[in-house]
């Protein structure tokens, strides 16, 4: 019979507002045993994993603990980040509800339901609307949906020559995207 490695996963947590290290195992002896000797383990019922304080120094302990003896997967880890579950809310109808000059073009409503469903900071909420509002305006004569890839590179093109900042540029890329993602 062939044995199989030991081995833990390592996440990301946020438990009662603190960031947390879960580790999650299959039931074995000397993984348990290795686990008491961590500082302060406990077990989460919700997420069904021990875990500890989230510090540089007890994920140093963790490997130290573990290395050469258990493998530790830690790509969720180290692609996770910690969930928040206190976000702001996200407003958006203000947006909605704004007084806009004769023949401006908004977001269309389905921009801004995934911007809710994303729950985006209401910062970025604002950045985005405003700079896709930019590029669309930019295309008053045509319908959104006819616009292409060419079309992008030309605006952005246009705001190169116009001398914008990188991060300027950056936010309107990102806010383009997101539609055509969306």
């Amino acid at each position: 019979m062939m044995n199989t490695p030991k081995s833990i996963t390592l996440h990301h947590l946020m438990i009662k507002n603190q960031k947390m290290i879960g580790i999650q195992f299959t039931q074995d002896k000397l993984i348990q045993n290795l686990i008491k000797g961590l500082p302060e383990p406990k077990w989460s019922s919700k997420y069904h994993m021990v875990y500890i304080l989230n510090t540089k120094k007890n994920l140093g302990i963790i490997f130290n603990t573990f290395k050469g003896v258990v493998w530790i997967n830690y790509n969720k880890f180290l692609s996770n980040r910690p969930v928040n579950t206190h976000n702001e809310i996200v407003d958006v109808q203000w947006f909605r509800e704004r007084k806009l000059p004769e023949g401006y073009r908004v977001c269309p409503e389905e921009y801004l339901l995934k911007l809710e469903l994303k729950r985006y900071a209401n910062s970025t909420v604002k950045t985005y609307v405003n700079f896709f509002e930019m590029f669309i305006n930019h295309f008053k004569d045509r319908d959104i949906t006819t616009l292409n890839e060419s079309d992008v590179r030309s605006y952005l093109q246009r705001l190169i020559h116009r001398n914008v900042s990188n991060s300027y540029l950056n936010q309107t890329i990102n806010a383009i995207k997101f539609y055509y993602e969306t």
